[in-house]
C-alpha cells in the first residue's frame, strides 16, 4: 500500500507536527482545516480599530471548503471524491449559515457528514473547522 503525507507550501502552515493531507492507498485523509490563509489571517474575520470583531460563518465555511478542495487537488482528487466530512462549530447558532454554504458545494450525493459543537478551536477567530476523508483509486483517471 502506498502511504504519502504532504504539507502544502501554498497553504497555512499546520499549527503542529502533522500533514495537511495523507494518502493511504486509495483513501485520502484531510487534517482539520480552517479558514486560515497562508499569511495567518482568516477569511470571514473583520477587526475594527477598537479590536471589536465581526466573525462571518458563511465566509469561513466557504473558505474551509475551498481549502479542502485545494488540498484534494494537490493529490489529484476533487470534492466529489469526498466520502466523509466532520465539522466542528464553536456555536450551534451558526449551523444555519454553515448549512446554507455547505449546500452550495454538496447535495445528497456528497459525503456523509457529522457536525458537532466544540468548546473552542485553536484560535479565537475561528468559528469552524472540518476534517475529511476521500476515496480515489490510485490507478483511476484524473
Amino acid at each position: 500500500m502506498t502511504i504519502e503525507s504532504k504539507v502544502l507550501t501554498e497553504k497555512a502552515v499546520p499549527r503542529g507536527k502533522f500533514p495537511h493531507v495523507k494518502r493511504a492507498g486509495d483513501f485520502i485523509y484531510i487534517s482539520g482545516t480552517s479558514s486560515r490563509r497562508p499569511d495567518n489571517s482568516f477569511a470571514g474575520v473583520e477587526v475594527d480599530e477598537f479590536g471589536a470583531t465581526n466573525l462571518d460563518i458563511r465566509a469561513q465555511t466557504k473558505a474551509v471548503i475551498e481549502n479542502i478542495r485545494d488540498i484534494l487537488q494537490s493529490v489529484d482528487a476533487k470534492l466529489s471524491d469526498l466520502v466523509e466530512i466532520s465539522t466542528f462549530l464553536v456555536n450551534m447558532n451558526d449551523f444555519k449559515g454553515y448549512n446554507e454554504v455547505y449546500a452550495e458545494f454538496f447535495d445528497f450525493d456528497g459525503p456523509t457528514r457529522t457536525t458537532v459543537a466544540v468548546h473552542q478551536l485553536p484560535h479565537p477567530h475561528l468559528l469552524i473547522e472540518c476534517k475529511a476523508v476521500a476515496y480515489k483509486p490510485l490507478n483511476s483517471e484524473k
